[in-house]
């Protein structure tokens, strides 16, 4: 049988050895923990503490500001020492509640739990909500508003992201190897929504471990399904992971559920158990720290508001001072200007490298390859659509379907010109979908 995929990718040097069998270690934070307001998409969640509070592990500390927000909880018991800006992983400066920890980690006593058999559909989305999950693979979406679709009859797949293809990261590896039990929990709680769909784990074939483990545990769920994709970057972006496993295609206008469709990745489900299961709160995650540049690359469980510099230490230090850093993977991450960031909700990783590749690279121009088009996932002409953004052409770029690019970074990687093109049409991204928000 065939291996599931979709037209374009590219296969870069995944970097996943240095990590992939380092079994997860838990760490505990040394210093106070700062809780950005903003860690998901839509309205930033308002405080409910204030300065000189003393708050305990499982608190709530700010409330969902919106529909499409998400509440954020204390993952240390300390006193509230401050509500005041601090730059968050991306570079943004955003507000924070910031916690000195007492390290005693005295916990909240959690409302008893209903057994999900005997929970009804509004109150498990309830939960989901109240527990703070947002999608954890990036993009921050608040869980409970993805799983409400006007017409939840129409939803046909559930779909667990398990493919990781972003170069480096093992964090969503380790927790399918060491605890994949978690990962079915939470499709069971999902799939108790949907009366028609069918649970899906999408996982690449460069990990036939997890494959083998999964179908293990799903061999008598007969509303569950294990499918092995290609290798292939960008295999887990979501538009690619739909097609691949479904035949069936969006665009940039429409959501996953106009598809039939609801994707989640591996942390995501995990806390959607975790919150509905055992009634605990969104409060820490698995992320990876690895590289070239750090002594000891790893997996770390570690709490939300944790200096990400404390997980560098965690890792052995660095081996000499690193040329890059990024939050998240080297094609979609974000360069690091300090390590004086806290873990969020959506921090995957923390990547060190001891040269930057890009930076030495000198941009040249355009031959005419098409390279760039044969690799882009979303069927696009790459060069075109970056000569239209560096000429600020904004109407020729929506004509030619700027606004499709999933901002894998694909028509970079492959340049021979090393044209930054990514870059280009991602900034001309921007602006155009803002000017469309102003229009409205």
């Amino acid at each position: 049988m065939a291996l599931l995929t979709f037209k374009g990718g590219i296969h870069p040097d995944d970097g996943k050895s240095l990590a992939k069998d380092k079994a997860i270690v838990e760490i505990k934070p040394k210093g106070n923990l700062v809780y950005p307001l903003s860690q998901h998409i839509g309205a930033p969640a308002s405080p409910v503490v204030a300065v000189g509070d003393h708050v305990l592990k499982g608190q709530k500390i700010a409330e969902a500001g919106g529909f499409v927000s998400a509440p954020i909880y204390a993952s240390v018991s300390g006193t509230v020492k401050a509500i005041e800006p601090h730059f968050n992983p991306t570079g943004a400066k955003v507000n924070c509640i910031v916690i000195e920890n007492d390290g005693e980690y005295t916990e909240v006593e959690y409302a008893p739990v209903k057994p999900l058999g005997e929970m009804t559909k509004e109150e498990i989305l309830n939960a989901i909500g109240e527990a703070g999950v947002v999608g954890m693979g990036g993009a921050g979406f608040p869980t409970r508003v993805k799983l409400s679709p006007k017409e939840p009859e129409k939803i046909d797949y559930i779909i667990a992201n398990c493919a990781e293809c972003e170069p480096y990261i093992t964090a969503d590896y380790r927790r399918m190897m060491e605890t994949p039990e978690l990962l079915v929990g939470g499709m069971k709680v999902v799939l108790s929504l949907f009366d028609n769909a069918k649970g899906i784990f999408a996982v690449e074939d460069n990990k036939p471990d997890c494959i083998a483990k999964l179908k293990e545990l799903v061999k008598d769920e007969p509303r569950m399904e294990v499918m092995a994709l290609k290798t292939k970057y960008p295999q887990g972006a979501e538009r690619q992971l739909i097609y691949a496993t479904t035949g069936r295609a969006i665009n940039s206008s429409m959501l996953p559920a106009d598809a039939g469709c609801v994707v989640d990745n591996v942390e995501t489900m995990i806390n959607i158990y975790q919150a509905v299961v055992k009634g605990l709160p969104s409060m820490e995650r698995i992320v990876t720290v690895s590289g070239d540049a750090v002594n000891e690359p790893g997996n770390f469980k570690v709490l939300f508001g944790t200096n990400q510099a404390e997980l560098v230490e965690a890792a052995g230090g660095f081996k000499g001072e690193p040329k890059k850093v990024i939050s998240g993977g080297p094609m979609m991450g974000f360069a690091m200007f300090t390590l004086d960031t806290p873990v969020t909700k959506t921090s995957s990783s923390i990547l060190c490298l001891s040269r930057d590749a890009v930076a030495e690279m000198e941009p040249s121009a355009c031959i005419n390859c098409g390279r760039c088009v044969d690799a882009c996932p979303s069927r696009l002409i790459p060069s075109r659509l970056a000569d239209y953004a560096e000429h600020h052409d904004e109407e020729k770029f929506e004509k030619f379907s700027g606004l499709e690019c999933v901002e894998c970074g694909c028509c970079s990687y492959v340049c021979p010109a090393k044209r930054q093109l990514k870059q280009s049409i991602g900034s001309m991204r921007k602006i155009a979908l803002a000017n469309r928000k102003k229009k409205k």
